[in-house]
């Protein structure tokens, strides 16, 4: 934020465009960030054979103490990592490539790798995979629209998702929904 300030680059050219209609984008965004979670929980990850149990975050199951922290962080989460990833990275490596298809194409995989990399430290490579993927579909929707306050609330969404399976211990039942 300090960088867009500092910069004089428009808010616009991070993404930071006011919605058409708040309601709905809230709206969509909170069915697009949980419908994708329990997508991902239950038939994309199983197929990559991945461990049900998000061991990083295990600790969550249960620990109502623990519970308004992460429910912040799954807020801050959802703010921060769009203004960094699809914002402030699109804005900066739209400069370097021209523009076109190709450029949102390579932009799109660039931020999703980085994304992944960024989840591998502490969630290993079920948690990469995971954010790779997140990353392609909600980079994707930003190249699309260049619009980051539905994003922001997908990605909350999403993080608020997987909490609610860690506390309430349902990782393993979601996982196993369709794939027994």
């Amino acid at each position: 934020m300090v960088w867009v300030r500092l910069s004089r680059t428009p808010w616009r050219e991070i993404g930071y465009v006011r919605p058409r209609n708040w309601i709905t984008s809230v709206a969509i965004g909170l069915v697009f960030g949980i419908a994708l979670k329990f997508l991902m929980k239950a038939i994309v990850m199983p197929l990559l054979g991945a461990d049900p149990i998000n061991w990083a975050y295990h600790s969550w199951a249960g620990n109502a103490a623990l519970l308004p922290a992460a429910i912040w962080t799954c807020l801050a989460a959802g703010w921060g990592e769009e203004t960094a990833y699809r914002g402030y990275m699109f804005e900066r490596l739209g400069k370097l490539f021209p523009p076109g298809v190709g450029s949102k194409v390579a932009i799109v995989l660039i931020t999703s790798l980085w994304f992944a990399l960024g989840h591998y430290f502490n969630q290993g490579l079920s948690g990469a995979e995971q954010a790779t993927i997140t990353g392609l579909v909600f980079g994707s929707a930003f190249a699309l629209n260049g619009r980051l306050f539905m994003l922001m609330c997908a990605h909350a969404a999403y993080d608020l998702t997987a909490l609610a399976m860690i506390y309430w211990n349902l990782e393993t039942r979601v996982a196993h929904i369709i794939f027994k």
